[in-house]
């Protein structure tokens, strides 16, 4: 990222290959990227960082570890990893590149039965999914919850963590073929949105209660809609920030609704290595659930590296993710557009 602007801004240019400097951290050598919305947003309105451009992108990676810090002892040379680090603008940090440094505390190994396409596609949606309804929801078994979007790059992994987890999920897609794979996914139930009211179908489906827990990762008239459709005391988790002009909180106070925000970039932003800690331990654990045949991530199309721009182009129709093998092939992660 060369500027800030349009996807013009993406060059392919030779950049120093990055250096281990803390005895915890791996040199990886990259096989997968992800690019994900928070890029094409970094692109547009500039970095997290002050410091100088040029920038390189992309939060998620995947590859095998190429050198080890002296203090690390659960990596190898040549073990296959995957993770979510860097590419907020910060220097010497993001996966659009042959090498990245990165602590190994954040990383996890690659599962077996993922590809390094695939790999390069999970990290952030698994870890937003999982804060998001495990954390912020604090959702346990047998509870009801609405997921908006359950075809959608995070809501896809959403639905399938919260089958594992016990509950019952409903969710909003917008046609009866995303309808069918979100069923595939696990969805009990499916809302078609564009013709039904989600609010009364939810509150048909659970006796007039409303779902114990709602996850919102399409913002916007969403969220305040949405509202009504939890049950009294219960949760609604959104990634979006609420935007308080177009309603106020007067009915989530009334049903006493206790309110979250999700944004699994904070331990990037704000330098808490502790808790970025945690979503190496996460990943780790979906390394598992995926090798079971429990959690799977949809993967699209692949572009090569060079072809960054036309992926930053199409990505407010899709959602995207790199894939960097010998030639550097970017990758479409379509994950079921709602």
């Amino acid at each position: 990222m060369t500027g800030v602007g349009s996807p013009d801004v993406l060059e392919l240019i030779d950049l120093p290959q990055p250096t281990i400097t803390d005895p915890h951290h791996l040199l990886v050598r990259l096989q997968g990227a992800g690019v994900n919305p928070i890029d094409t947003k970094i692109r547009s309105r500039g970095t997290f960082f002050d410091d100088p451009l040029p920038a390189v992108l992309g939060c998620d990676g995947a590859g095998f570890v190429e050198e080890v810090g002296a203090a690390v002892e659960n990596f190898r040379v040549g073990d296959p990893v995957y993770f979510c680090d860097g590419g907020l603008g910060k220097t010497g940090t993001g996966n659009y590149a042959e090498y990245a440094v990165v602590d190994s505390r954040f990383v996890a190994r690659k599962p077996i039965k993922m590809s390094f396409a695939e790999a390069a596609a999970a990290p952030l949606v698994l870890i937003t999914a999982w804060e998001a309804l495990g954390d912020r929801a604090r959702m346990s078994a047998g509870q009801t919850v609405l997921i908006h979007a359950g075809t959608g790059g995070v809501g896809h992994v959403a639905i399938q963590l919260a089958k594992i987890w016990g509950a019952t999920v409903f969710t909003t897609v917008s046609t009866p073929e995303k309808a069918r794979l979100a069923r595939q996914l696990g969805a009990d139930e499916t809302i078609l949105y564009p013709e039904v009211n989600v609010t009364e179908a939810v509150l048909r489906l659970t006796g007039g209660k409303g779902v114990d827990v709602a996850f919102d990762t399409v913002g916007g008239q969403v969220f305040w809609e949405t509202v009504p459709a939890v049950k009294v005391y219960g949760d609604l988790v959104t990634i979006l920030e609420p935007d308080f002009q177009l309603d106020n909180l007067k009915v989530a106070r009334k049903r006493n609704l206790r309110i979250s925000l999700e944004l699994m970039l904070t331990p990037m932003l704000m330098g808490l290595g502790s808790m970025q800690k945690y979503h190496g331990n996460i990943l780790g654990k979906c390394r598992e659930w995926i090798d079971e045949g429990k959690l799977s991530i949809y993967l699209g199309q692949t572009f090569p590296l060079e072809q960054a721009k036309l992926a930053h182009e199409r990505s407010p129709q899709v959602q995207l993710r790199v894939r960097l093998p010998s030639l550097f092939s970017l990758i479409f992660y379509n994950a079921f557009v709602a």
